[in-house]
């Protein structure tokens, strides 16, 4: 167990820096300090502690998504007294980022959260910094080894696409409904996750996807892959689109084309769809949740560890070592449950 800082609390965010993310977890305390080896199993998490010093590092928030997990993440901090987070710019580049770790790591901070630009670049670098004794709070795309984090955070891509891929059946099941799918980026094993779990529920009620393209994650690459697969297909009776982000180019191509006859399931959860889907007055009639939370969950995951603290609904003394977030369905029938947490595109 790392020494706990107990400096007063100060918010450090590196020239340019935009931050991450929602919450989670209420919990255990490890006694008054919150520094013993050993947490025990009472419910004071919430209650201040010894400081912590979070390095905080993420890509560049040039997408809805992303710029709700850096903004969650900072609001996340800024609720504890004993959190003092040191931000680092936002990048693509992944030397960057190693650097930025590599910072962290000099500083001696007691805790890093990381979304890696890329997970297995920054392998080493994690990997670097756990040897130091700093734990590593993994954040969406996971590392190439184990000994990378001491926690990851994942949403359910896998998830993402049973559960579009079931409400689709519930709505066309029995039936010969002409499925497609506009995915995102088809070489990041999320977007193959989504898509094999879109397949993998199709098929259980006897369907399958007979028209699908892929796009970037980006209004214009959505518009464009919707005409493409527009052109392809005179008749679409179920849509589902990876991501809410691109999904505004989706249906800005949509409109154009004057394509009305379809069921439209987005994905993310972006306020711009649920107040289409709470209107009710598009062919977009569901989304599916990709937590904007988790690196915000990656900040209260990192006071847990560097306190030594547990998580209070669980029976077990330790945070534990992976956790993958829900990926539930929105509809009209639930929509005002989650717009409280939905980005904007």
């Amino acid at each position: 167990m790392r020494a706990v800082r107990t400096s007063r609390r100060r918010l450090v965010i590196s020239a340019g820096a935009a931050v991450a993310a929602l919450g989670l977890i209420t919990g255990c305390t490890a006694g008054d300090t919150g520094t013993s080896s050993e947490p025990t199993n009472n419910t004071d998490n919430e209650a201040s502690g010894d400081t912590v010093v979070i390095g905080f590092s993420g890509p560049a928030a040039d997408h809805g998504w992303l710029g709700a997990i850096n903004s969650a993440a900072l609001a996340e901090a800024e609720k504890y007294d004993d959190i003092e987070l040191k931000v680092a710019e936002g990048t693509n580049d992944a030397n960057l980022q190693i650097s930025q770790i590599e910072t962290f790591i000099n500083d001696d901070v007691d805790a890093i959260v990381l979304l890696p630009t890329d997970g297995a670049a920054l392998t080493d670098v994690a990997i670097k910094a756990m040897e130091a004794g700093i734990p590593v709070i993994n954040v969406d795309r996971e590392f190439s080894s184990p000994f990378a984090a001491r926690v990851t955070v994942l949403g359910d891509n896998y998830g993402m696409g049973v559960s579009a891929g079931t409400f689709i059946c519930e709505q066309f099941g029995g039936t010969d409904a002409v499925v497609a799918e506009i995915a995102g980026i088809d070489s990041l094993p999320l977007t193959q996750d989504r898509s094999r779990g879109f397949a993998d529920a199709l098929d259980d009620c006897g369907l399958e996807v007979s028209n699908r393209v892929a796009a970037d994650f980006t209004v214009a690459g959505g518009e464009a892959a919707a005409s493409q697969l527009l052109a392809a297909a005179p008749q679409i009776d179920a849509l589902w689109n990876h991501d809410d982000d691109q999904g505004v180019g989706v249906m800005a191509a949509l409109d154009a084309a004057g394509r009305d006859e379809m069921l439209m399931v987005g994905g993310a959860g972006s306020k711009n769809a649920m107040d289409m889907i709470k209107a009710d007055n598009t062919v977009l009639k569901a989304t599916i949740i990709y937590p904007s939370t988790q690196a915000a969950d990656g900040i209260r995951l990192a006071r847990l560890v560097a306190q030594a603290k547990a998580m209070a609904d669980l029976v077990e003394v330790d945070v534990p070592t992976r956790i993958v977030l829900n990926a539930p369905v929105v509809t009209k029938d639930n929509v005002d449950q989650y717009l409280p947490t939905a980005f904007t595109s």
